[in-house]
């Protein structure tokens, strides 16, 4: 069972998504929080296994609520759920620690997923912060290289398809299906590129595909 707490500001916000997730059987919302610091108050009392977290709350924002629930229980997951995804907010959220960044927007099923995944360790970012963040790191490569081209890195087709697939938030599972592949190859695949590429781990490995720009098919 994974036990979630959830901030938002607004009540009918809190109670909605509580019944959004309260409708699968592997998910219990264990409390409602108004801000980051009731969040982190909720944390200290409960020990859940997963924060959803708004950014902008009143007096105790997301951000503040992030830094103090990640120093004091890094092992809680943190997904923040939010209406804004300017890169200032994002880049904001990441800097604190949280483990993933969705909008309000997402579909009930997406959003019960995302917890799901980001429960089992994986960063989740939205289709359009995960666009956002891309075309900022565009830039900045540009910046360093003079819009000029980088060397590739030696990969094999088959490993850049299973980082085109990382890059795109999928799981082990997710990959294995989409590549028809076993999940241990995935696994052992994924592990083999993080060595080979001198990366700790899956976030690292979607921002090196990304910036590498191993992100689409040729």
């Amino acid at each position: 069972m994974i036990r979630v707490v959830i901030a938002d500001d607004i009540q009918i916000l809190r109670q909605g998504l509580k019944a959004i997730l309260s409708q699968d059987k592997e998910i219990q919302v264990v409390g409602l929080a108004a801000d980051g610091r009731e969040a982190f108050e909720l944390c200290k009392r409960l020990r859940p296994d997963v924060v959803l977290m708004d950014m902008r709350m009143p007096e105790y924002d997301g951000n503040w609520g992030i830094l103090e629930i990640k120093k004091h229980f890094p092992q809680i997951r943190i997904l923040v759920l939010t209406t804004f995804d300017d890169q200032e907010t994002v880049e904001a959220a990441v800097r604190s620690g949280a483990d993933g960044y969705v909008l309000k927007e997402m579909e009930d099923e997406k959003l019960t997923g995302a917890v799901k995944v980001v429960n089992g360790g994986i960063r989740v970012f939205g289709d359009s912060v995960f666009e956002g963040m891309k075309r900022q790191m565009g830039v900045h490569q540009k910046a360093r290289t003079g819009g000029g081209k980088t060397e590739l890195p030696d990969v094999t087709p088959r490993e850049r398809e299973i980082m085109q697939c990382v890059a795109r938030g999928m799981d082990n599972r997710e990959i294995a299906t989409e590549l028809c592949l076993a999940e241990g190859t995935v696994r052992n695949n994924i592990s083999r590129l993080l060595d080979k590429l001198k990366l700790k781990d899956r976030t690292q490995l979607a921002v090196f595909t990304v910036k590498h720009q191993l992100d689409t098919i040729n």
